[in-house]
């Protein structure tokens, strides 16, 4: 086991698993520029670690996972010239960072605007029965667009995703109704959250690094591209990360008979 300290948040890796847990619950997990730094050398550390074959991200705290950047702190990448400017979220996703290890996500509480983040990238996302979501852009104001983009990605329908856009803190998505959007995939008690996380991850964390990190990379990476390059580029992880394990297979010479 490795545990490493951090401001923001919590960190350990045990038995092939990374832990990431966002420790800011008197702020509801809001993330500042301090949480964006620490979360972006996070990934690079689970990228490149050959120990570490799966992410767990969770939240301290019983009222939310996280409910985007943290108002107070404000934006403080604004210093920078205007075309220089990026919205650090993006750095909280695992697939922006080039990490095609599997990761779980275990959300409970508010999940809110750039919480999204950890969401839209994540691979497998488990709830809480008491999660719930919504977008506080409209309602200050503010354009909502990465956010909601990364949920059309996930799958969730376009109307339900302008509407929980547009409805800004006045609409709520409930765990069931993330359910049946496909937002998540799994509803759990708010005690068993973190437990069935890591059952998840254990299952993956068991296999075969190289086989399930292709599978993460050619899954992801067909979403980027036409129909036609995605198999092709399938293909080619197929041969890139199966090796020597492919199945040995004969195939039959079938000679044409002529009539």
């Amino acid at each position: 086991m490795t545990a490493t300290t951090f401001e923001t948040v919590l960190f350990e890796v045990r038995e092939h698993i990374a832990t990431i847990t966002l420790n800011r619950p008197d702020r509801l997990n809001s993330f500042n520029e301090q949480m964006v730094i620490e979360i972006d050398r996070l990934w690079q550390l689970i990228r490149t670690d050959v120990d570490i074959h799966v992410a767990v991200i969770r939240a301290a705290g019983d009222r939310a996972f996280c409910t985007g950047m943290d108002a107070q702190d404000g934006p403080w990448w604004q210093v920078l010239p205007v075309f220089n400017q990026e919205d650090p979220g993006a750095l909280l996703g695992p697939k922006t960072q080039q990490v095609w290890k599997p990761v779980v996500v275990a959300l409970h509480g508010m999940v809110a605007g750039g919480g999204m983040f950890f969401v839209n990238e994540a691979d497998i996302v488990i709830a809480a029965d008491d999660t719930t979501f919504f977008d506080p852009h409209a309602t200050a104001g503010i354009v909502s667009s990465l956010e909601p983009m990364g949920m059309l990605q996930r799958g969730v329908p376009l109307g339900d995703v302008l509407r929980w856009a547009l409805m800004g803190n006045d609409e709520r998505i409930t765990a069931p109704t993330a359910l049946r959007l496909g937002l998540i995939s799994e509803i759990v008690t708010r005690d068993a959250l973190w437990q069935r996380a890591h059952e998840i991850a254990r299952l993956i964390a068991g296999r075969r690094p190289e086989a399930v990190q292709g599978t993460v990379r050619a899954i992801w990476e067909s979403l980027d591209v036409a129909p036609s390059v995605a198999k092709r580029r399938g293909m080619a992880y197929t041969q890139i990360g199966n090796g020597d394990r492919a199945p040995d297979v004969t195939i039959p010479r079938v000679i044409p008979t002529f009539r």
